[in-house]
């Protein structure tokens, strides 16, 4: 699972998990067709939980891996760490604060530079935020009627640690989320068992 540009229903259905939320992807789930369903072995549940952690961000192994070193380095829990590191990437926060409706839209939006940070270009999707930083939608960018639908219309789909402002098309990572706020279903243990190989 080196490239996660495949077909995303496929990958959902293997994983056993809805990782991008889509509404048709677990209409065809058959019993026993996914991972999750078959015998595991405790490296086939680290593998399976790491791949699912890979897909929910879209981030690629080295990336991973690298959050992964610096989260053992932190003072709190290795796994809610990692997981915390992953939800303050900008691509990330761009999916949550509602510019961008899936994590490949957010970071396509990044990569192109529709996204402004304290009031600046940054084209990076793993660019790492801190508390108090501004994300904006570029001016240019506002006129976009997908854009400007996304951001107007995910007010409802709300997180404590994001302060949104829907007429300046701008959020702000109010503090860092707490584990639990977090709306990913992982077993985080799987992930640092299998890096601590």
């Amino acid at each position: 699972m080196s490239s996660l540009n495949g077909p995303r229903v496929r990958t959902v259905r293997r994983l056993g998990l809805n990782v991008y939320g889509l509404a048709k992807a677990t209409k065809g789930m058959k019993k026993g067709a996914a991972r999750s369903d078959k015998k595991l072995s405790n490296y086939g549940l680290q593998l399976l939980e790491k791949q699912r952690l890979r897909a929910y961000y879209g981030v690629p192994e080295v990336q991973l891996k690298k959050a992964f070193l610096k989260a053992k380095k932190s003072k709190d829990q290795t796994g809610h760490a990692l997981i915390k590191l992953l939800e303050t990437r900008l691509d990330a926060f761009v999916l949550r604060a509602g510019f961008a409706q899936s994590i490949r839209q957010a970071r396509q939006m990044v990569v192109h530079g529709h996204i402004l940070v304290d009031g600046k270009r940054v084209d990076k999707p793993a660019y790492q935020l801190q508390v108090g930083q501004k994300i904006s939608l570029k001016e240019k960018s506002r006129s976009n009627e997908m854009f400007k639908e996304n951001f107007q219309t995910v007010v409802g789909n709300s997180y404590p640690y994001i302060e949104k402002d829907v007429d300046k098309f701008e959020a702000v990572l109010s503090r860092l989320p707490e584990r639990e706020e977090i709306p990913i279903e992982i077993e985080d243990v799987y992930v640092v068992e299998y890096y601590s190989h």
